[in-house]
């Protein structure tokens, strides 16, 4: 994330996205920069409008910046119980069919 956020900065300070400006960002951010990671990140976004991407990012942005209402705060801990249930009945599942493979296997050998 950090890369993409030197990125940004570069471009809203009108500097270039280059290798060496977002290396430069990166290490006075105290981020140790991959080369790597950055060359691919220079690669990605060359041609790349980015006034526009940002634009019909933010709408998404706005969404998940926004804070929480009463109602969605209420709300919260019940879907999260009901995500809780949902995993674990899933790994039940999960469970039994492994049981039943490992069951069918033994079998096997003493046929």
């Amino acid at each position: 994330m950090e890369y993409v956020y030197s990125a940004m900065l570069l471009h809203s300070a009108g500097q270039k996205i280059s290798e060496a400006n977002v290396k430069k960002v990166l290490t006075a951010a105290g981020v140790k920069a991959d080369d790597a990671r950055i060359k691919a990140l220079v690669a990605s976004l060359d041609g790349v409008n980015i006034d526009e991407a940002i634009k019909t990012a933010t709408p998404v942005a706005a969404v998940a910046a926004a804070a929480p209402t009463k109602e969605t705060a209420e709300a919260a801990p019940a879907e999260e119980k009901k995500e809780e249930k949902k995993k674990k009945e899933e790994k039940e599942k999960k469970e039994e069919v492994s049981e039943e493979e490992a069951a069918a296997g033994l079998s096997a050998l003493f046929d």
